[in-house]
């Protein structure tokens, strides 16, 4: 049995319900040819693929519920099936209330037609009539900034463009559940921290919201429940500070092949892990101690060999790097020795993030790389609130003398003289 109905056929109260839900493509094994497809006996060879496979979940009305996982997880399925754009193989899926989906950019509008005649569409097929998209209309265009371009047709926008008019259409039809894959991946900065004020916003009004994202960081932010999906099954459904760990650790089982045995070249490194107080570890604080064991094999006779360690962010950016006094002569290897390299440091970035942990082997003078890591371990490190950027400067903020501002959990007082009690309670951002 499969379908999609709405919940107030169901007894049950949550927003979301998924019960034993199994979706199923089919892939064809051979390349579709015209001619043999038009023969009258031709059959073409098809594999199954399992999108999802028996995922059962809830959320209750007004919760936020983040999803990670690895691309070809099964997250943007799991999203069309809420939207209701496509059905179950089999199970049962029911939603309550008013959706609003923003899944892709770009999806749902006419390239043809202008960004205003796209808010109309859009806003009808998303359950307002046409005197309420009226009544919204100058609201929508002044939070997507997008006034000077609402009557260019939208083939001219930018994906930052698509995002910003997408977005502030869903949020502005005043939605039950907001399902969003993805779409805070483009844009400027300040339009996506806009965006989230506009989520809080609508966390407070009780609006049920799926968020899909690679950010990890977001995800922490946002999503104080967060599932993890791994080949079209649920992983782990809990808090974002353990889904974040358990998915790290999945890309370090994932990923565990690929650091090791690298033909032709005098080192290898055959494993690594890292660890906090001495256990293995995939997230941290950046007051956290880390320790990186790197185990390498000698393929060669080495003299004196030297190392580099780099931490890159998510996008490739070198955050940090360190390496030992090359030209120093201190022991030589032969072939079938292995050692262990240990690097203790502190993740001190403030802003946090999804960081990769690298290591480089190089001969006595530091020139020559004689053994590589090219996909090593990764560490999130969950940045403290309303800090960003790469280094963590632990600034203190005060006015008027009162200092108004701390690293693990800023907030914010009504300002009143000094020496006057404050009659409003701190307000956590």
């Amino acid at each position: 049995m499969s379908d999609v109905l709405p919940l107030n056929s169901h007894p049950s109260t949550a927003a979301i319900e998924f019960q034993r839900v199994t979706k199923r493509y089919h892939k064809l094994q051979e390349q579709a040819m015209l001619m043999k497809s038009i023969m009258p006996f031709h059959r073409s060879t098809r594999e199954e693929l399992l999108a999802l496979h028996d995922v059962s979940f809830s959320v209750e009305p007004g919760e936020t519920l983040g999803v990670l996982g690895r691309n070809g997880a099964g997250k943007s399925t799991m999203m069309r099936l809420l939207a209701g754009v496509t059905s179950p193989s089999q199970g049962l899926v029911r939603i309550s209330g008013r959706v609003a989906p923003l899944l892709s950019v770009g999806v749902g509008f006419h390239q043809e037609m202008s960004g205003r005649e796209n808010v109309y569409v859009n806003g009808m097929l998303l359950g307002l009539s046409k005197s309420e998209v009226d009544e919204r209309f100058n609201e929508i265009v002044d939070f997507s900034e997008l006034r000077d371009f609402i009557d260019t047709p939208v083939k001219f926008y930018s994906s930052g463009m698509y995002m910003r008019l997408g977005f502030s259409v869903a949020i502005h039809v005043t939605p039950q559940v907001l399902l969003l894959d993805e779409v805070l991946a483009v844009g400027d900065i300040a339009f996506q921290l806009k965006c989230l004020d506009r989520m809080r916003e609508h966390q407070r009004r009780g609006t049920t919201i799926v968020l899909v994202s690679h950010n990890m960081h977001t995800i922490r932010q946002v999503c104080p429940r967060v599932m993890l999906l791994r080949n079209g099954t649920l992983e782990y459904d809990g808090d974002a500070d353990s889904a974040i760990n358990r998915f790290h650790q999945m890309l370090a089982v994932d990923s565990a092949g690929d650091h090791g045995e690298h033909s032709g070249m005098p080192a290898s490194i055959i494993s690594r892990t890292v660890r906090h107080n001495g256990i293995e570890t995939f997230s941290a604080t950046p007051d956290d101690e880390l320790e990186v064991t790197w185990t390498v094999r000698f393929e060669q006779s080495v003299k004196s060999p030297h190392v580099a360690f780099r931490i890159l962010e998510a996008d490739g950016t070198l955050a940090y790097s360190t390496h030992t006094v090359f030209g120093t002569d201190w022991r030589n290897f032969s072939p079938g020795d292995t050692t262990e390299v240990r690097v203790r440091f502190r993740p001190s970035f403030g802003g946090g993030g999804t960081f990769k942990l690298l290591l480089d082997i190089t001969d006595t003078s530091g020139v020559h790389v004689i053994g590589t890591e090219f996909d090593g371990p990764t560490v999130f490190v969950g940045g403290w609130i309303a800090t960003r950027g790469l280094g963590d400067s632990r600034a203190d903020i005060s006015i008027a003398g009162r200092t108004l501002s701390d690293w693990p959990d800023l907030s914010f007082e009504t300002l009143r003289p000094q020496g006057d009690p404050p009659d409003v309670a701190p307000r956590s951002l």
